[in-house]
C-alpha cells in the first residue's frame, strides 16, 4: 500500500493510512469478537501495542524512503540492535551519534500528559473500545496539525529566516530587534510558551546539553542559544506571555538538520513513532482499569443562553 500511494501525498497521511491497515492484525478486535472476558481486555490491549511499536518504525522508514530516497529498501531488522538504533539504520543512516540523538528524540517526545491533542485523541476513541491501531492512527491525526505537531518545523523555517535576513554572525541587539518586530507583527516566537509548563522545558535542556557536546560551534545551536539569554526577557517584558521559557520544540530540528535529516515534513512523523510510547502505554492502563467511554458534556441553547447573560 505504501509503495502505491502517490509522491505528493504527505508524509504523516501515509503513516496515520498504514496504522490503520494494521488493524486487521489486531489481537484485541479478534479477542472482542469471540467474547473474551472484561477482565482481560487489557492483556490483549497489551499485544496489541507491544505490535504496533514495533512496526511503526518499518513503516516510517519506508515512507522515508519512497519519499526521500528513491524508494531504496530498508533491509532488514537487526535483533542484535535497540528499536531506536534499527530505525535510524532503516532511514538509512548510520551515524552512531544520530543513533544516540535518536534514542534520546523516541524518548522525550513519547508523550508528556494526557491533556495534548494526539494523547487524548487515542484515549477518546479507545474509551469506545477501538483497537489501539484504529486508536493511534486517530491520534496521529490530531499530531499532524500545524497547532500541535508542526512547532519544530515553524522554529526551524523561523530560525532560517532570522538567519538569512542578519546573517550568520548578528549581534544580540540586532537579534533582539528581530523578535521585536516578529512580536509587534502579531506573530508569536516558535518554540516559546507551553501550556502546562512554566518554566524551561526539562526536554529542552536534555537537547541542549547534546548540542553542547556533539555540535557546539554549528551557527544555528549557536543561534539558538543565543535566543535562549534574549527571548525570555523580551516576553517578560511584554507582559503577556505565562511562560517565557523555551520549549522542546526550539531545539529538536536544528538537531535533525545538524545530522543531514532536512526534510521538514518528515518530522512529525519521527514526532508520531515516539508518541505511541506513552499513547499506547496510557491505553492499556485503561483497559486495565476498566475506564468508561468518554462523553463530553452536553449543553442546551437555553443553558448556553444563560452561559453568555443573553436571558
Amino acid at each position: 500500500m505504501l509503495n502505491n500511494f502517490p509522491l505528493h501525498l504527505h508524509p504523516m497521511s501515509q503513516f496515520s493510512a498504514a496504522i490503520t491497515a494494521c488493524n486487521t492484525e489486531s489481537k484485541f478486535a479478534e479477542a472482542y469478537s469471540k467474547g473474551v472476558s472484561k477482565a482481560s481486555y487489557w492483556e490483549y490491549m497489551f499485544e496489541d501495542s507491544m505490535n504496533l511499536i514495533a512496526k511503526l518504525p518499518p513503516i516510517a522508514a519506508t515512507i522515508y524512503r519512497n519519499l526521500y530516497r528513491d524508494g531504496s529498501s530498508i533491509g532488514a531488522i537487526d535483533k542484535e540492535k535497540d528499536w531506536s538504533a534499527n530505525f535510524t539504520s532503516m532511514l538509512g543512516y548510520d551515524n552512531p551519534t544520530l543513533t544516540e540523538l535518536m534514542r534520546l528524540y523516541l524518548t522525550i517526545h513519547s508523550d508528556h500528559e494526557g491533556g495534548n491533542v494526539s494523547a487524548h485523541t487515542v484515549h477518546l476513541i479507545g474509551s469506545a473500545l477501538s483497537d489501539p491501531y484504529l486508536a493511534f492512527a486517530g491520534g496521529m491525526n490530531g499530531l499532524a496539525g500545524p497547532l500541535h505537531g508542526l512547532a519544530n518545523q515553524e522554529v526551524l523555517v523561523w530560525l532560517t529566516k532570522l538567519q538569512k535576513d542578519l546573517g550568520p554572525d548578528a549581534s544580540e541587539e540586532l537579534v533582539k530587534e528581530f523578535v521585536w518586530k516578529t512580536l509587534k507583527s502579531g506573530q508569536v516566537v516558535p518554540g516559546y510558551g507551553h501550556a502546562v509548563l512554566r518554566r524551561t522545558d526539562p526536554r529542552y535542556i536534555v537537547q541542549r546539553d547534546f548540542a553542547l557536546k556533539h555540535l557546539p560551534e554549528d551557527p544555528l545551536f549557536k543561534l539558538v542559544s543565543q535566543l535562549y539569554k534574549i527571548v525570555p526577557q523580551i516576553l517578560l517584558e511584554l507582559g503577556k506571555v505565562k511562560n517565557p521559557w523555551p520549549n522542546v520544540d526550539a531545539h529538536s530540528g536544528v538537531l535533525l538538520q545538524y545530522f543531514g535529516m532536512t526534510e521538514m515534513q518528515f518530522y512529525t512523523v519521527l514526532f508520531g513513532v515516539s508518541r505511541a510510547l506513552g499513547t499506547t502505554a496510557s491505553m492499556v492502563w485503561d483497559r486495565a482499569l476498566g475506564l468508561p467511554i468518554e462523553r463530553p458534556k452536553s449543553m442546551t441553547t437555553e443553558g448556553l443562553m444563560k452561559l453568555v447573560g443573553a436571558v
